[in-house]
């Protein structure tokens, strides 16, 4: 009802205005997999795989063996059931997991979307040289969340948040412990686990665009979605990714792509300019 048909719930890639949902979310699922030059036969290891999108486009399009985990029982149940659906569990599986579980690396490349908001941190320097550990030298990260400019707080401190009780609406009602980093920092920490930063990439703008078509699409969908969830609940999410749209608008909220690489004995396995731009 309300991410559509793709069912990805990070930010979208906008070609232009006339660019779908759907379209949008495919192309930021290819740039991720152009970044990381995935290949068939490749080992891709997707954290915090959701609902299993980019498992999926990863294997039908890049031909890769693809492993996802997940912290959520039903995402993995629906994953596992849309990777059958399109024959793929022969090439893609689906962990319910933690992902500091995972110990069959190698793996050629990592992608994590839109789940290091949740990682804090406390665990910032542990996550990032578990990702080091689990891929093959050269192998290539691909770290894609919500970042926080200079001048905003820890978390979700934004002049569109209202306070309650000292906390903010988001954080009270929609993401309790969450918690945002500045990408200058967040470079550093996946340099001090020893990859090499090779791209940054802002998609500020494209976050905007995909709340405002998830917003629409929860009021074209409102009397489905109070029935499922409740009315209190319904309005919690239509506050939050309103809100959420204007400050991504207004650069109180950013989102990053960062790729680094496995970089062993000064080889990074890049070529000398990117080919994904």
């Amino acid at each position: 009802m309300v991410l559509g048909p793709s069912l990805t719930y990070s930010c979208a890639v906008w070609d232009d205005d006339t660019t779908t949902l759907e379209d949008a979310q495919a192309n930021k699922h290819e740039l991720v997999c152009r970044k990381l030059d995935l290949r068939p036969g490749m080992r891709l290891l997707d954290v915090g795989c959701g609902w299993g999108s980019m498992l999926l486009h990863a294997a039908e399009h890049h031909g890769v063996e693809a492993v996802g985990v997940t912290l959520s029982r039903p995402q993995a149940e629906l994953a596992r059931k849309r990777v059958a659906e399109r024959g793929l569990s022969d090439r893609v599986e689906v962990r319910y997991a933690d992902f500091r579980d995972v110990d069959d690396g190698p793996y050629d490349a990592i992608s994590s979307i839109g789940m290091f908001e949740h990682v804090g941190l406390s665990e910032l320097d542990a996550y990032f040289r578990r990702c080091r550990t689990l891929l093959r030298p050269q192998g290539r990260l691909l770290n894609h969340g919500i970042s926080r400019p200079h001048h905003a707080g820890k978390m979700h401190h934004h002049r569109w948040a209202p306070s309650l009780m000292g906390r903010s609406f988001t954080e009270r009602y929609v993401f309790p412990d969450g918690e945002l980093h500045e990408i200058g920092n967040v470079v550093s920490a996946i340099q001090r686990a020893g990859f090499e930063a090779r791209h940054m990439e802002s998609l500020r703008e494209h976050y905007a665009l995909t709340l405002r078509c998830w917003v629409r699409n929860l009021e074209e969908h409102w009397d489905d979605a109070v029935a499922e969830v409740g009315v209190g609940r319904a309005r919690v999410w239509r506050l939050y990714m309103a809100a959420a749209a204007v400050g991504f608008e207004h650069d109180d909220n950013q989102v990053h792509q960062v790729l680094a690489t496995k970089t062993t004995d000064g080889d990074s396995g890049m070529p000398r300019r990117p080919r994904f731009t």
